[in-house]
């Protein structure tokens, strides 16, 4: 694995920057709790670019000339958080890519060698603004995931890899919650509601 990671890196050509640091957001909360719809909706109000690096995974899995594609995918299928190089490496190149200041990284970080990589990766090079935390129960999530599962086509909207996301998202990553909450950076939103009436709320964050 080590010398895939390293392969993958030496094929990413970061980008001359003479931006100032982007201001990042980071978007977490469990499979279902409606992410990417609060994302969405960000983007269109207030002009973020919104990069969620289960997308970028996903993409990264799916080309044909990448050198961790089927590590990605092993990763995911088993319900596992992927290293944290690949995806740390994948945001790095998305976020300077966009040539955007203002940043939603959507399902990162997952765990604390997740935090960790940041940190040590881009923690000079962005200003962390907050941290939004969607709270809600697992069983609301469940019932989400399994019906966009319906027509979404994503191997891990099932109910056996979605079992295994919420047992890592419990132990691994609602820790990395805690972690960002004794630094006064988390901001926490109900997602149990319609996501109208969220957005009322994650609205009032951002004016």
């Amino acid at each position: 694995m080590i010398f895939l990671v390293n392969l993958f890196f030496r094929q990413i050509k970061h980008l001359s920057h003479k931006m100032s640091k982007p201001e990042v957001v980071m978007v977490l909360g469990g499979p279902g709790s409606g992410k990417g719809t609060q994302c969405s909706k960000i983007v269109e109000k207030f002009g973020y670019t919104h990069l969620s690096a289960g997308d970028l995974l996903r993409a990264e899995r799916n080309n044909p000339e990448s050198t961790v594609g089927q590590l990605i995918a092993n990763y995911i299928k088993d319900g596992k958080i992927v290293p944290v190089e690949i995806t740390c490496g994948l945001l790095d190149k998305a976020i300077f890519a966009s040539g955007s200041d203002k940043i939603l990284v959507d399902g990162f970080p997952r765990n604390q060698e997740n935090v960790d990589g940041w940190n040590k990766q881009m923690g000079d090079r962005v200003s962390l603004k907050f941290v939004l935390f969607f709270s809600c129960p697992e069983e609301v999530c469940t019932a989400r995931i399994m019906e966009r599962g319906k027509t979404s086509g994503r191997t891990d909207d099932n109910i056996k890899s979605l079992q295994k996301r919420f047992i890592t998202y419990i132990n691994e990553t609602m820790p990395i919650v805690r972690y960002y909450e004794d630094l006064g950076k988390v901001r926490k939103v109900d997602a149990d509601r319609k996501p109208e009436e969220v957005f009322c709320d994650v609205e009032k964050l951002f004016s």
